[in-house]
């Protein structure tokens, strides 16, 4: 690799990028359009200007950037907000993608693509774009309703679907065929494997982020992040999956912990400077030839993003029981694809199974699809107006009476939903533990013991794996903890768990009889498992008991850290009381008061225990001690006390869109003899409510007066004003 056209190219397309983006922000268009547009510019494709010496630096670059891509995808997921986003989203985006991938496969048969050309064009087509649609609802001012809060949820289920279709595509193209059984096995050891990592993950990384806490500064935690995510990476390629899939994995741990806001503001430098890389490496397959010759094709395959996200997204929120103003909005907002479909695109490529004709059509579509989505936004009240005048009344009937049934089926299965799902969660996680206890004992633990002592390998080898393995198996043997207290007085989900109770038990007696079967004969197993099983239960119950609910406490502590620790429910001190940590905000009403003069004892019943300013941390600060934004305050107090006090700390300013420094200047006016200044005072003028400015200073003649509220402004005094400055050109 030539070290000096890898560095001219980077500066070469980086450059190109800033002028191109700068543009694109002025036009108030999507800087990801930029990036496409600056990467065409910058590649062969593009005569009038230089291009790059090497695409492969570009390359290079690029997969970086999907990397560091993914793992900021990762860091805004968490299994938590997953869990949080309930099955209505998994249900809405689970119809999205398989009917857009169908939509998708079907226009690659009629355009006579391959097979596995065609799954991947489904793949590309099923996606849309969370960086667009979050950017249009903020540039809409649409955040705070009610559709825009379910579309977010079906965004973070379909970046599972996405790295889920990635692992499957690569297996279907790696193997050149639609196997069943190895299209099984893949999502099988997929989900082993996700499962594994975050256990691993959610047990050890929020420990050892709370053991380096005091070493901690913004670069260290950005070498350590990066490290993980790298890290996490290339194990992923080791075990037979992406560079992709492994940082969005890390990503998705480090998301539930409490440094994931840090990690996310550190990160965000990295991710923006290789994310741009990535797009503009999308915009160097830009081919126009290919384009005016396809063009046909990009306006069909745009015309099946935009209806086919409109049908499947409307259709997939009516089946979860939204109306229909509701169901409509949310597919309008879901009509175009974005950064999933390239990176799936680029998948293809590196593959060696995608057409390079198909690159550029997507691109091409994505571009259009893009810029049409703020005007689809708007168009989806119109729709719903139009749909609601001339649906027929019995179809408009059977929608409301469905929303309807569906709230109060909701109501009556909630039941028995919460507790299957509770007990088939856990008994996935334990399953898959253990699993992986007896991968381990098998691969390392007998062929070890085979060496050291061959004649008693076979015995030790099961007593350990089976003492290895009681722990788990006597999680899976107990009533999940806080279910006989909550769903147990509930009728409904008494089937169910005594139902979970027995397929549980089944399971825990068929691990033992393999573990005992493998060593030794199935008869032996057999005997030995429901032996084994009747020991833990009879025998061992309670002191395994005892291990298990330390094992799951501490699993549930950490999976659940940063919400912990900023509402502080595991912080007990004395009775009600606990402790809690919470960031101050931009908008905080208290910012730049000394802790006296705040009076949040008197206000909201809490005491203020310590501050931490970056890496200096306050204990027990003093009344005079003052309050800025981005502290972390250490407050005691009862959960109502602290949930008062929580969004009043927490509360940011939105960014003002375009705002910058150079919005705001000092300048002087003189007043004349007929200015509606004159005689009024700095209180009376209004200047700072009707013009946003404020005045600094009164000269008169050669004298500066101070700005006293009460001083009455003459004519030929020169007011020194500072504010915007297309306000300041206003006043008289």
């Amino acid at each position: 690799m030539n070290v000096e056209s890898l560095i001219s190219d980077l500066a070469f397309i980086l450059l190109l990028g800033a002028i191109v983006t700068i543009l694109f922000k002025w036009i108030k268009q999507p800087v990801v359009l930029g990036y496409i547009v600056a990467g065409f510019l910058a590649s062969p494709n593009f005569e009038y200007l230089p291009s790059v010496t090497d695409e492969q630096n570009i390359d290079f670059w690029a997969q970086i950037g999907i990397i560091v891509l993914l793992f900021s995808l990762g860091l805004e997921f968490s299994f938590k907000k997953l869990m949080n986003s309930g099955g209505s989203a998994a249900v809405t985006a689970l119809i999205i993608v398989l009917g857009m991938m169908g939509a998708g496969f079907a226009a690659g048969q009629m355009m006579h693509f391959t097979l596995i050309n065609s799954l991947f064009l489904g793949g590309m087509l099923s996606m849309s774009s969370t960086t667009i649609i979050i950017k249009a609802f903020n540039d809409l001012g649409l955040r705070q309703k009610k559709f825009t809060s379910l579309v977010l949820a079906v965004l973070i289920v379909e970046d599972l679907f996405a790295v889920v279709m990635m692992v499957l595509l690569s297996s279907i193209a790696i193997n050149n065929s639609v196997a069943g059984g190895d299209l099984l096995f893949s999502v099988a050891k997929l989900v082993f494997f996700l499962v594994i990592w975050f256990l691993v993950g959610v047990f050890v990384l929020p420990s050892l982020f709370n053991l380096w806490r005091p070493f901690l500064n913004s670069e260290t935690l950005l070498v350590v992040s990066m490290g993980l995510c790298l890290g996490m990476a290339v194990f992923s390629v080791y075990c037979g999956f992406s560079l992709a899939l492994g940082a969005f994995v890390m990503g998705s741990i480090l998301a539930g912990t409490s440094y994931a806001e840090r990690i996310e503001h550190v990160v965000n430098p990295v991710k923006d400077l290789f994310g741009a890389v990535f797009f503009i490496s999308v915009g160097m397959m830009v081919q126009p030839a290919i384009i005016a010759e396809y063009w046909g094709p990009i306006l069909m395959l745009s015309a099946v993003v935009v209806v086919g996200m409109i049908l499947f997204g409307t259709f997939g929120m009516l089946v979860t029981g939204q109306s229909l103003r509701v169901a409509i909005e949310s597919g309008f907002s879901l009509t175009q694809i974005g950064e999933f479909a390239f990176i799936i695109a680029t998948l293809g490529m590196s593959l060696g199974v995608l057409e390079p004709t198909i690159y550029p059509i997507v691109v091409a579509v994505s571009v259009l699809t893009t810029f049409g989505t703020p005007y689809f936004i708007k168009m989806a009240p119109g729709a719903y107006s139009f749909a609601e005048r001339h649906l027929p009344k019995k179809l408009h009937f059977l929608i409301d009476r469905y929303q309807k049934e569906a709230t109060k089926s909701n109501a009556v299965k909630s039941a028995w939903v919460a507790t299957l799902r509770r007990y088939l969660s856990s008994t996935l996680l334990y399953s898959v533990i253990l699993i992986a206890i007896i991968l381990v004992s098998h691969k390392f633990l007998y062929p070890w013991l085979s060496q050291l002592m061959p004649a008693q390998s076979r015995l030790l080898s099961l007593v350990v794996t089976l003492v290895a393995l009681a722990p788990f198996l006597m999680a899976l043997l107990q009533p999940i903890k806080g279910m006989s207290a909550d769903s147990g007085r509930k009728t409904s989900a008494n089937v169910p768990r005594v139902v979970m109770t027995i397929f549980r038990f089944v399971i825990a007696i068929a691990f033992v009889v393999y573990v005992v079967s493998w060593h030794y004969s199935k008869g032996a197993g057999l005997v030995t498992g429901i032996v084994t099983i009747l020991l833990i239960v009879l025998v061992l119950s309670r002191r395994l008991s005892n291990s298990v609910s330390n094992i799951e406490q501490k699993f549930f502590d950490n999976l659940n850290e940063r919400e912990l620790r900023r509402s502080g429910k595991n912080n007990n001190v004395v009775n009600d009381l606990h402790l809690a940590y919470m960031t101050v905000g931009s908008a905080c009403d208290f910012i730049g008061q000394k802790l006296l003069d705040s009076n949040l004892r008197r206000r909201y019943g809490v005491n203020v225990v310590s501050i931490q300013r970056g890496q200096e941390m306050i204990p027990i600060p003093s009344a005079k001690e003052r309050i800025f934004p981005g502290d972390v305050i250490g407050v005691i107090g009862t959960d109502e006390q602290i949930a008062g006090i929580l969004p009043v700390v927490e509360v940011n300013k939105e960014a003002t869109a375009g705002m910058s420094p150079n919005d705001f200047k000092l300048t002087s006016i003189m007043l004349s003899e007929s200015s509606p200044l004159v005689g009024k005072t700095p209180l009376t003028s209004n200047l700072r409510d009707k013009y946003e400015v404020l005045v600094v200073a009164v000269q008169r003649g050669d004298q500066y007066i101070d700005t006293d509220p009460n001083l009455k402004f003459a004519p030929s005094d020169i007011l020194w004003l500072v504010g915007r400055t297309s306000r300041l050109s206003s006043i008289s």
